[in-house]
């Protein structure tokens, strides 16, 4: 026989307050399995792996209504989601140890120690500066990356507004997708959709023939480079860095 949980009991569990835990039933987010005879709510297996997933996706700063329409997709999977969830918290886990590390050698340094600190040591694990612009005049010249930009800044407010909407959009999009794998259609037609208005910034500065291998290497940044990817708060976003490199690495090789 399953074991079930009455509200405090899944409270203590999880570590979560009834409070919440009756907020997530109000809202629909997270409906208790059955009911006692009694009435007091009982939650059973299903309900305790749900529960794993809001807490993830919260972890990663999903507001919860995203999190409702993840959980409530019909192609939503538990297996794909926790391998997204592990990978995000991984690349996480990497950029606060390596912060760590220069926090740990900064201190030794400070206190006399031994330790070789150069002064580019000093900011390992913080998001570089133009780091994409510099690769790109590397590969392709300053004349055609600042041609580039000279074609975006020709665009009014209104059409630049337009464009940033759409980015946004496309964010909230993926966002939503999440549970999917990377390579699942429905996430590669977004991919299309971003691939696309990344093409509007290039302009002619990427030629025709090299462009899918440029994206694969802009996927890379959104990994390395946290302001690609952060919230519109400007907050850190790893498991939104993971989900769309990977889809656009995918789609560098399988083009719609």
């Amino acid at each position: 026989m399953e074991n079930t949980y009455t509200v405090k009991q899944l409270a203590a569990l999880a570590g979560v307050s009834v409070r919440t835990l009756h907020h997530y039933d109000a809202c629909g987010l997270l409906k208790p399995g059955k009911r006692s005879p009694a009435g007091y709510r009982l939650y059973g297996p299903y309900e305790l792996y749900r529960l794993q997933q809001i807490m993830f996706y919260k972890e990663l700063d999903f507001p919860l209504e995203n999190i409702a329409a993840i959980l409530d997709d019909p192609d939503f999977e538990l297996t794909p989601a926790l391998e997204a969830h592990e990978k995000a918290l991984q690349a996480r886990r990497d950029r606060i140890s390596t912060l760590l590390e220069t926090i740990h050698k900064t201190l030794e340094k400070l206190k006399g120690g031994p330790v070789m600190l150069t002064d580019k040591d000093l900011y390992e694990g913080f998001p570089k500066g133009n780091t994409y612009r510099e690769e790109a005049v590397a590969k392709w010249g300053r004349e055609a990356v600042e041609k580039s930009e000279n074609n975006l800044r020709k665009l009014d407010k209104a059409e630049l507004l337009k464009l940033r909407s759409r980015f946004d959009e496309i964010r909230s999009e993926l966002g939503g997708l999440m549970h999917l794998p990377a390579s699942h259609p429905k996430v590669q037609k977004v991919i299309h959709t971003h691939f696309e208005l990344i093409k509007r910034f290039w302009g002619e500065t990427v030629p025709e023939a090299e462009r899918l291998a440029a994206y694969a290497g802009l996927a890379k940044l959104y990994i390395n480079d946290e302001r690609y990817t952060q919230t519109p708060d400007g907050k850190s976003d790893p498991a939104y860095a993971a989900f769309i490199a990977e889809g656009m690495t995918y789609y560098s090789t399988h083009p719609a």
